[in-house]
């Protein structure tokens, strides 16, 4: 199980692929499992890296206060030590926040940057709906009870894949069951979600960004990503219908395909891009 020890916590990471190395981060609560329908894939055009942060899965859960910040800081030190110069990078939920943030505290590290069902916080963002904060703040799932692991999870998905994948949530709420995360690990991430506000910078961004999301997620809503498509200048952006906030899970072949094309397109030479950033 490869390890390395970097800002005073040893965090669990896999390399996958060969080719332009591409920083895959996870959700709040969430860890490698997460990617199962990215990597394969994925791997066969960049070298892929994914770890889990501190507080979940396989790395380190030390006791302390997590921010936003902290999470950036331990990646861009997980990349440097793995003798990474520079890296694509893709930041689901609050993993989008930490690619925010990485963006803005690290700019030279960051080439592309892809920012997936996440905001820039602060009070101005289209807010999580109450029915589901109450969920997150009871933190369900967290106390070894697999129905209330199901109702959480479920927040993640579109009904429709409810309905017509259910083997498939199964497993994952099998994964994710099978490798709880500690009750203060999960309150220490989510109150690094919660305050976490990059409104005000969000415009510095320069690094070409793809925003996407579904429409039908119920924890991010989707008019977020409008929200950042409207401040980062050099960004493009793509909904997905019925689809969630884990649409990269639902709509898999199609993101995964988006992503190819995103991070191998050439920008200099390519006049439709060059002419969408000029809009």
């Amino acid at each position: 199980m490869p390890k390395i020890t970097v800002n005073n916590v040893s965090l669990y990471y896999e390399i996958h692929g060969n080719g332009s190395p591409l920083v895959l981060i996870e959700g709040l609560g969430c860890s490698k499992w997460m990617w199962f329908k990215q990597i394969d894939e994925l791997k066969k055009h960049f070298k892929v890296i994914v770890f889990d942060l501190r507080g979940v899965g396989d790395s380190e859960k030390p006791d302390m206060e997590y921010s936003i910040k902290l999470l950036a800081d331990d990646t861009a030190a997980l990349v440097a030590e793995l003798g990474f110069k520079k890296v694509h990078v893709l930041g689901v939920s609050m993993g989008g926040y930490i690619a925010q943030e990485l963006a803005l505290e690290y700019p030279d590290l960051v080439d592309r940057l892809i920012l997936c069902s996440t905001h820039y916080g602060g009070p101005n963002i289209v807010p999580i709906p109450l029915s589901t904060l109450n969920i997150i703040l009871n933190g369900a799932g967290l106390r070894n009870a697999l129905e209330n692991l199901r109702i959480a999870m479920s927040l993640n998905f579109s009904d429709e894949y409810l309905s017509t994948h259910k083997d498939e949530f199964e497993q994952i709420v099998k994964w994710k069951f099978e490798k709880p995360q500690p009750f203060y690990a999960y309150r220490r991430q989510l109150y690094a979600a919660l305050t976490f506000d990059e409104e005000a910078r969000i415009h510095l961004i320069k690094h070409p960004t793809l925003i996407m999301a579904g429409k039908d997620d119920k924890v991010v809503p989707y008019e977020n990503a409008l929200l950042l498509h409207s401040k980062i200048e050099n960004s493009e952006i793509e909904l997905f219908s019925n689809a969630g906030h884990m649409f990269f899970i639902e709509k898999a072949e199609e993101v995964n395909r988006k992503i190819i094309e995103f991070l191998t397109k050439p920008i200099g030479g390519d006049k439709k891009w060059e002419e969408k950033m000029l809009m």
